[in-house]
């Protein structure tokens, strides 16, 4: 990744953070696009923080052309910003609900595409990896929101890795399970059942019983942002320690 220019968004989340210090370790410039900055600070690593609705053409559009003039045709494009809303079935979800995590899960991915990937194709390369998760392959109870916006980002993955290819531009999807970071602790302090129990239920289905680390998400980005995936694109790369397997 060795002066590969790198846009990110939701750095200010674990899995962002994580990917953040990864790719700027392995020599990549990254430029994180988040609503706002990283509390952490960088350590000194070459990660630079806008401030930046996703949601927001203008801003997103303003964003990645103060990139391109500074640093030229972004390599790299990971789109890790998300949210899962709040768990109630469809008849109890809101508009507003549904308006509030398709513009960040589905609308974000897709405006900040549309202003990195022209650059990327006159450059005649580049990489697109976007967070999906397990539950753009599954179902499940309860939160059919984020359900739809996940299963959305994957299908978005392959009609752009399709039609961005002969373009020499790869787009994949990233699948993580369930994962240690503040966001699931968050959920096992408000749980009924206590935090013990909590992570007892949410593993005991996955042949690796237990949560995956922010890191091994980072490392799975690191893959398909490098040459290594350089024959891979439309793809979904899962990382759940076995759920859908079972």
């Amino acid at each position: 990744m060795t002066d590969r220019t790198v846009v990110l968004t939701g750095g200010s989340g674990d899995l962002g953070r994580a990917t953040a210090r990864l790719l700027a370790r392995h020599g990549a410039v990254v430029v994180n696009l988040d609503g706002r900055r990283n509390d952490d600070g960088w350590d000194g690593l070459p990660v630079t923080d806008v401030v930046c609705d996703v949601t927001s053409e203008s801003e997103v559009g303003d964003a990645v052309a103060g990139i391109v003039a500074e640093h030229g045709a972004p390599h790299v494009l990971v789109n890790a910003a998300g949210i899962i809303g709040r768990p109630a079935p469809s008849h109890e979800s809101t508009v507003e609900e549904f308006d509030r995590i398709f513009d960040v899960n589905v609308k974000g991915v897709w405006l900040t595409t549309r202003a990195v990937v022209p650059h990327m194709v006159a450059a005649g390369r580049g990489s697109i990896v976007n967070f999906s998760s397990i539950h753009g392959l599954t179902g499940g109870r309860n939160v059919p929101l984020y359900h739809a916006t996940k299963g959305a980002v994957r299908l978005l993955s392959k009609a752009d890795a399709a039609t961005y290819g002969p373009h020499g531009v790869r787009v994949n999807s990233l699948h993580p399970g369930s994962m240690d970071t503040a966001m699931s602790r968050a959920a096992a302090e408000r749980s009924a059942v206590g935090p013990e129990a909590y992570y007892r239920q949410l593993v005991a289905g996955n042949p690796l019983p237990r949560q995956g680390r922010p890191e091994e998400i980072a490392h799975a980005v690191l893959y398909l942002a490098s040459d290594d995936s350089g024959f891979t694109t439309g793809a979904e790369l899962v990382v759940d320690g076995g759920y859908t397997a079972v």
